[in-house]
């Protein structure tokens, strides 16, 4: 059996359309877009069609897009500047959650060395942060908002437009990490008042080590890497041509077969959803409605996580227990502890991550191959056998 792929929040295969439009800039227009020359030119003119194409699928101005290495580039990006900008007006507090990226949270780590005061908004049960939290938490000396636009482990979706509305009349910076979100659910950042967005092309289908950051015009931005007049003088390096138009034909793509798609995965999610909440004591984690419509997350009682994932591996089910930045950690999410899971419990987590790819052929054959795989992997835990005998209490009822 070939491998069944569910791990498309981690990396997603590159589309046939996406591949295509890459080819010809390997060994045909080839150029570097800053010579003169007609190769050059011709690559130039490639470079800002791309970049056209892409500020369309978000609601943004071409000069609005500048090209990064991927989304931790642009969430470091938005949060140099604004910290930047901050305390040039003598504005130190920045705003997050609990539940963000650690290219993010550890950004903020080092922003706190550097006299920052950071302030982590809870989630509840659901993953969402509560509008009044952040109300509350807003003061004169806020300078940045930083709260992503979907969760990359239980998929839950904040409520961007608000969060942006609250940051405008406050004149505080917004930046959304969108990486789950774009090319999934509609991102139009107008209407949501976003100053910055990032997001990385091998999450919809596109190459790796190629993304986009949205700035607003008018909101500060410096430079990030100096030694060249490339991306409006603010990001030095000549342009990686064919993985940016590889990433505007993914992206194009997926905009375009959006709601399509979703009436396709979302039924297979939520299938598996039904299935796997009969195996007894286990939970459901994040937002059952606002979430991405190919995000399935569970806990079971009693087992580790990573024993699932080898297990599940031995059986062709490519999956995973939360971020693919932490595989190799061994300590439980921060994600899930986040929304009040004991610590037992969120090492026994499952995410499986769906595609325009899964067939509902895939989707039977896991639900019928995980509980047999809960089954051998409880029978065998030592903590499994003090549940049952009541020697512990079972936390997931």
């Amino acid at each position: 059996m070939d491998c069944i792929y569910l791990d498309n929040a981690g990396t997603t295969k590159m589309s046939d359309k996406c591949i295509n439009a890459m080819l010809p800039f390997y060994n045909q227009i080839y150029g570097n877009p800053s010579s003169l020359h007609t190769m050059g030119q011709i690559a130039k003119e490639h470079l800002e069609k791309a970049r056209q194409d892409i500020a369309k699928c978000i609601n943004a101005d071409n000069n609005e897009i500048y090209f990064t290495s991927g989304g931790s580039e642009a969430d470091n990006w938005a949060i140099e500047t604004a910290c930047k900008f901050g305390k040039l007006k003598g504005k130190t507090h920045i705003i997050t959650t609990a539940i963000e990226h650690h290219a993010i949270l550890h950004t903020l780590q080092e922003k706190q060395k550097q006299g920052f005061e950071v302030t982590y908004l809870p989630v509840y049960e659901n993953g969402i942060i509560k509008i009044e939290d952040l109300k509350k938490a807003i003061n004169s000396k806020t300078c940045l908002v930083t709260i992503m636009f979907a969760n990359n482990e239980i998929g839950t979706i904040q409520p961007i437009k608000q969060i942006g509305e609250l940051c405008k009349t406050n004149n505080v910076l917004f930046h959304t990490d969108a990486v789950q979100a774009v090319g999934h659910i509609n991102v139009d950042v107008k209407e949501m008042n976003i100053s910055f967005l990032s997001s990385s092309a091998h999450k919809y289908h596109g190459p790796k080590g190629v993304g986009f950051m949205y700035a607003k015009k008018g909101s500060p931005l410096f430079n990030f890497i100096n030694g060249g007049a490339q991306e409006g003088n603010k990001r030095a390096g000549t342009e990686n041509v064919a993985s940016v138009v590889g990433m505007s034909a993914a992206l194009v793509e997926a905009v375009s077969e959006m709601q399509k798609t979703e009436s396709i995965i979302k039924p297979l999610r939520d299938k598996l959803f039904a299935e796997l909440s009969k195996i007894p004591h286990s939970k459901i984690n994040g937002d059952k409605q606002q979430r991405l419509p190919n995000n399935f997350n569970m806990s079971f009682e009693g087992i580790e996580g990573e024993s699932l994932l080898l297990l599940l591996n031995d059986k062709n089910i490519c999956a995973s227990s939360g971020s693919a930045c932490t595989s190799g950690s061994l300590d439980p999410s921060h994600v899930l502890l986040a929304i009040g899971l004991p610590h037992e419990v969120a090492h026994g987590s499952l995410r499986l991550t769906l595609s325009k790819y899964t067939t509902p052929q895939e989707i039977d054959y896991v639900i019928k191959t995980v509980p047999s795989v809960v089954e051998y992997l409880r029978k065998i835990s030592p903590v499994w056998d003090e549940l049952e005998k009541g020697k512990r209490s079972f936390i997931l009822k």
